[in-house]
């Protein structure tokens, strides 16, 4: 933009905010922390995209997916200690008394993509405590349940008994694709330690955002409207849970057509939807300047076009005036006034 003939025609290039902001984005040093901040929040908006959907609980990823993203940043920073620790102290920060609980660590362990990954996990003493912690606080009253548990189960699951060294089991946890379910998995193979199975579905089938319910309650908003406010409370529920599914379809349906994420970095071309003016700029010019086909051209806003009362009158309608007679059909209506 700051390249081209508009703008030096234009009025705003001479102004002092103009030349500051020439100056911005000619500026190399710009540029580079340009790509310095994608380094960092790339692969924190992967850890943010992931909570937000609506495909996948993710309570069992939340803790996982942050030390690779703490692991990437590191590597795309070059390993540069001064670089990377002030992120990485305010992520830590951030993470503390929310984001490494008992629940996260607890779920993390019992999540097989990262236990089967690297069984080192088990050996960790921040998360056996905090597994610990955990099985002490839900079965506070159930000290044979504890047991049971604790000594019995999690032994199996750790070193890989049963049901648990089958190589089903060990591939289909490989990859965290959107086949992938970790409640499933303890489903199909955790047959051996039914009280562990239960607890690991229930926390594996937790989400760790609200999102979905806020989705929910906008969906409420558009159908309980001020000219449907006298909808009985059945069918309101009936009409926004038919509504939010038949969204979510679509939006599944659409995600596995494109195959992407449209919000991470390398996609990020497919998800910018331009607002512009048909009249003023050529679609065929854009594609020139961004190096882009049709398929990635900016997509034309519909403008608003005025109404008059000849886009309401049907071509096959035929007028009808005050002049014109009508022909009699023999019902006479008398008109009264008053009393007789």
């Amino acid at each position: 933009m700051f390249s081209s003939t508009e703008w030096e025609e234009c009025k705003f290039s001479s102004t002092p905010k103009g030349i500051a902001s020439y100056k911005t984005v000619s500026s190399v040093q710009f540029w580079s922390s340009v790509g310095q901040c994608l380094k960092v929040f790339s692969p924190l908006v992967k850890v943010l995209r992931m909570v937000d959907a609506d495909w996948k609980p993710s309570m069992g990823f939340v803790y996982g997916e942050i030390k690779v993203a703490k692991e990437e940043i590191i590597t795309s920073l070059g390993g540069n200690e001064k670089a990377y620790k002030p992120i990485i102290d305010i992520i830590n920060k951030k993470m503390k008394g929310r984001l490494e609980s008992s629940l996260h660590l607890t779920s993390y362990l019992l999540n097989p993509y990262y236990h089967y990954k690297d069984p080192q996990l088990q050996y960790d003493p921040d998360i056996m405590n905090a597994v610990l912690d955990f099985f002490d606080t839900l079965l506070c009253d159930n000290f044979e349940m504890q047991r049971q548990v604790v000594t019995i189960d999690l032994p199996k699951y750790k070193k890989k008994v049963d049901r648990f060294g089958r190589d089903l089991a060990i591939k289909n946890c490989r990859v965290n694709d959107a086949e992938f379910d970790p409640a499933s998995w303890w489903g199909l193979f955790g047959g051996t330690t039914p009280h562990l199975t239960k607890i690991a579905m229930r926390i594996l089938s937790l989400t760790s955002s609200s999102s979905g319910c806020e989705r929910n309650w906008s969906t409420f908003e558009g159908v309980h409207t001020k000219k449907r406010n006298r909808l009985e409370a059945s069918k309101l529920n009936n009409l926004v849970y038919v509504q939010f599914n038949a969204n979510l379809m679509e939006k599944n349906q659409k995600r596995k057509d494109r195959n992407m994420e449209v919000l991470l970095a390398n996609d990020s071309i497919s998800a910018q939807e331009w607002i512009v003016d048909v009249d003023e700029v050529d679609p065929k010019t854009v594609n020139e300047d961004l190096g882009t086909d049709d398929n990635q051209a900016p997509r034309e806003s519909p403008r608003t076009r005025e109404l008059s009362d000849e886009d309401f009158e049907s071509e096959c309608e035929e007028q009808v005036f005050e002049e014109d007679e009508y022909e009699s059909d023999g019902v006479q209506i008398m008109e009264v006034c008053g009393e007789d």
